[in-house]
Formats: C-alpha cells, sequence, structure tokens
C-alpha cells in the first residue's frame, strides 16, 4: 500500500508538474510583428511567433494544439502551430480585425471586425475557413464566449452597443445599449456556471458598468478611486482610462486596471468592495492570470512590458520586457 501510495503521488506531482510547463501566456504587441509567450512557472519569455504584423488579439485551441492570432494589417486571422510557433494558414477575414474568442469544443472561432456596418466572422476551425459573417449594429472591438459556452457578447465602441449572440444558431438573441462605446468584458458566475452578471468597461469611464444578465439591464456602475492631479495620466487615454478587467479562475476577486494612474484595482465578489490596489506600467491595457488564480499579468501598452502581481499580497513579483505596444494578452494551456 505504501509503495503504491508513493507511485500514486509521483504520478500526479510529474502531471502537475507537466500541466504547469505547459502553461503559457500570450502576449500580443500591436506595433510590431512579434508575440511573446511568457512562462509563468519562471515569468521568463521562452517562445516568439513571427511575421503577424499589427496582431491585436489572440486565442487558444481548447487541446492546445494552435493559437489564432488576428493580424491587422492582412485582414486576417493567422492561425498557428503551437508546437513550432509559425504561421501555417492565413484566413482572409471581411475587414479590419480587433480581438478574438474560441468556442467552448474549439470548433468555431469569432472574430470582432472593427469596420462599419459592424460583424463577427466566424472561422471553422476543421477546414479554417470563414463559415459565415453575423452583421452586428456598430463597428466591433471583443468578441467573448460566456464561461458556459452558451453566448457569445460583441462589444462596438462607436455603437455603444453590447450583442449577445446565441452560440448554437449564431445569430444575435439580444442587445443592450449604452451612453458609451462598449469596451472590455468581465464575466460574473453562478454556480452553475452560467452567467450572472457582466463587468463591462465604457468609454471615457474610469470604472465598469455592471449588467444582470438575466434582467438584460444596466444595474450599476462603480467608479475606480478618484486619482490626485499631481498623479493623473491625461495623455494617450485613447477615450479609455479603464481598460482591462478580470475575474480570477477561481471567482474571488475583481481586477480592474486605470489608465489614469497606472495601477490594478482588486474588489472582492460578489459583493464589490474594493480590497486594494497595486502599481503597473504606464498605459496598463489588458490583464489575464495563471490557471491557479495566484498571479494576473498586466500588459503594459507604453512601457513595452509585462507586470506580475502576485495576486495574495498585491505586490509587484516582476516586469518582463516584451515587443512594441503589448495590449492584449490571455493564458493557454499549449501541447
Amino acid at each position: 500500500m505504501t509503495r503504491a501510495a508513493l507511485t500514486l503521488t509521483i504520478a500526479v506531482a510529474l502531471t502537475a508538474a507537466a500541466t504547469a510547463s505547459s502553461v503559457r501566456i500570450i502576449q500580443t504587441n500591436s506595433a510590431g510583428t512579434t508575440v511573446h509567450l511568457i512562462d509563468p512557472a519562471t515569468n521568463k519569455v521562452v517562445g516568439v511567433i513571427n511575421g503577424i504584423e499589427v496582431n491585436h488579439g489572440a486565442t487558444s485551441a481548447p487541446d492546445g494544439s494552435r493559437l489564432y492570432v488576428t493580424n491587422e494589417a492582412d485582414r486576417t486571422l493567422d492561425v498557428v502551430d503551437a508546437r513550432t510557433l509559425k504561421v501555417v494558414k492565413k484566413i482572409e477575414l471581411t475587414a479590419h480585425p480587433n480581438n478574438v474568442s474560441i468556442s467552448k469544443d474549439g470548433r468555431r472561432v469569432y472574430v470582432a471586425i472593427a469596420a462599419a456596418p459592424g460583424a463577427v466572422d466566424v472561422i471553422d476551425t476543421t477546414t479554417l475557413t470563414r463559415a459565415k459573417s453575423i452583421p452586428v449594429n456598430g463597428a466591433a472591438h471583443n468578441t467573448y464566449v460566456t464561461p458556459d459556452g452558451k453566448y457569445i457578447l460583441c462589444g462596438s465602441v462607436a455603437g455603444k452597443l453590447l450583442t449577445v449572440i446565441d452560440q448554437k444558431t449564431e445569430t444575435p438573441a439580444w442587445t443592450l445599449a449604452f451612453d458609451a462605446g462598449v469596451r472590455p468584458i468581465a464575466f460574473d458566475q453562478k454556480p452553475d456556471g452560467s452567467t450572472s452578471r457582466l463587468f463591462i468597461q465604457l468609454s471615457d469611464f474610469n470604472g465598469f458598468a455592471v449588467v444582470d444578465f438575466d434582467r438584460r439591464k444596466e444595474v450599476a456602475r462603480v467608479k475606480l478611486p478618484d486619482v490626485a492631479e499631481r498623479e493623473r495620466v491625461t495623455q494617450g487615454l485613447q477615450g479609455s482610462p479603464s481598460h482591462g478587467i478580470g475575474v480570477t479562475p477561481d471567482r474571488r476577486t475583481l481586477w480592474v486596471l486605470s489608465k489614469m494612474n497606472s495601477r490594478v484595482y482588486e474588489y472582492s465578489l460578489p459583493d464589490l468592495t474594493l480590497i486594494g490596489d497595486a502599481p503597473t506600467g504606464h498605459h496598463p491595457d489588458w490583464l489575464t492570470f495563471s490557471p491557479d488564480s495566484k498571479s494576473v499579468y498586466i500588459a503594459n501598452a507604453g512601457s513595452n512590458s509585462v507586470s506580475v502581481v502576485d495576486v495574495a499580497s498585491r505586490r509587484v513579483v516582476t516586469e518582463i520586457p516584451v515587443g512594441h505596444v503589448p495590449k492584449r494578452n490571455v493564458t493557454a494551456i499549449l501541447q
């Protein structure tokens, strides 16, 4: 029994180590041609994807075999082999893309088309072709798939609109209008994994809106703490003083970025009580988490770096140099 227990312990440890080594933070660089891969075990850049000009958003296949990166220069979705880090296919899109997401089964990729009149291009990952284009009102900025996989969310800055798309039919189910552009979105979940609330960042607002998903309405706005004039950043905000928001994988806290003073704020869930904050690099733009919820990785567009913040202590662990103007990032488990 002792030998069996020891064997099981070693097997579990080896599996955990293999899993940890395959986790990567995928960091796009919006003013360059490279995408950086960071190993959260070492907080070092361990891989570089070359040749994707003005790369915007990225997502990964659930089985870890591929990465999908939007290419603004060529108006394509570039398919990357996760082992070789080489672009193996460029899929033509209907127009200029922004961010991207993937279905839970990995069969569809949803690309935000940032050109009027607005659309979400749907990519079939089996054939690596564009299957259809879903019209939306207003140029699309970001797409998301809800944690339960039932809906695709599309936010429009120009249209000031959230479009909720049924994933099974790939047709719009409902919309919600705002008084400002719809930017990054994070999800609060019910115990069964379905969506309870949305946390949505809006143009020219240093904070976020709270949307009741079932009631399909905004129920609150949370303003980030006031920034003293001596600390306030006013240049280069691009209409988004607060840009980058996410819920930790353990669903315990919400993290929100502010460009106005280069900080990240932590709120408790579900009550949205402000817990504390931490410094970031200049112009923080996006964030993602390690799967164990221990670290948050913050893309600093103004510092060409990624800040790593320890979630428990809210202390900056390190700052990792990356490419030019890093913005979107995502956590992936690769082969």
